[in-house]
């Protein structure tokens, strides 16, 4: 068994030693193209990020307002992802790592419990700052 793994290994490198010469002579000649398509979508995305500020400073009348108001809105499109992978890692803690263990099991509630108050925090906040602007600011 241990020899048709060893030759399976050996023979991967030989085809992989044949393939990667002739990969790299090909993406020297696409470099530039994909080197100008790269720099156009930064350009694109810096081009609509500021659009998307302006049209906050615009809805909101400040361009204070408008930033923070831009800025809670990122926190919470991202703190959504951040906020799963930080609840699996917490159940991981409570439910796989503390069964031996009950200071991890219930350090791994702590933390979910944190987990889950930033990210309802980071939810309700943009709704709040636009309640509290937009509503009572006059």
């Amino acid at each position: 068994m241990k020899k048709i793994i060893v030759s399976f290994i050996i023979v991967f490198i030989i085809i992989s030693m044949l393939i990667i010469p002739v990969q790299a002579t090909n993406t020297n000649q696409n470099n530039v193209i994909e080197t100008t398509s790269s720099t156009t979508n930064l350009v694109e995305l810096k081009d609509r990020a500021l659009s998307t500020l302006e049209d906050y400073q615009v809805a909101y009348g400040n361009d204070t307002y408008g930033l923070v108001a831009y800025i809670l809105n990122i926190v919470r499109i991202y703190s959504i992802p951040f906020g799963f992978v930080g609840i699996v890692i917490a159940a991981i803690h409570r439910y796989v790592l503390g069964i031996r263990k009950l200071d991890t099991q219930e350090k791994g509630f702590g933390v979910m419990i944190g987990i889950i108050t930033v990210m309802v925090i980071c939810q309700v906040l943009p709704l709040i700052f636009a309640i509290v602007v937009r509503g009572w600011r006059g």
